[in-house]
């Protein structure tokens, strides 16, 4: 599955801790996905992994960044992203999609290559 990258080139620092492939993405009990990223910083716009996307990082810290990002359409949103090891990562994000609010808290996990 091919992904569009976020349009910046701007990576937080957790980021260079971890590396793309494929990982698996969950929510509670409720949802499991697996995706293939070439590069981890695109699970941050989760919600609009297709979209053609700009971000700014408001926060960037050595464990934690949080990262507001803009899409055609209108739809836009605001994730914390924290590094737990460089293979699992902590995802809360909320923003607009499709004319109506999400906010969730995702769990993503490297489980291999692509």
């Amino acid at each position: 599955m091919a992904l569009l990258g976020l349009a910046a080139a701007v990576r937080p620092t957790i980021f260079s801790q971890t590396t793309g492939g494929l990982w698996e993405v969950s929510r509670g009990n409720e949802f499991r996905r697996s995706v293939c990223v070439p590069d981890p910083v695109v699970l941050a716009q989760f919600e609009h992994l297709r979209a053609n996307c700009a971000r700014d990082i408001v926060r960037d810290q050595q464990r934690r960044a949080e990262i507001h990002y803009t899409c055609a359409g209108g739809a836009f949103g605001q994730s914390t992203v924290d590094l737990i090891t460089p293979r699992a990562l902590r995802i809360e994000t909320q923003g607009i999609s499709g004319n109506a609010p999400f906010h969730y808290v995702l769990q993503a996990r490297r489980v291999g290559n692509c």
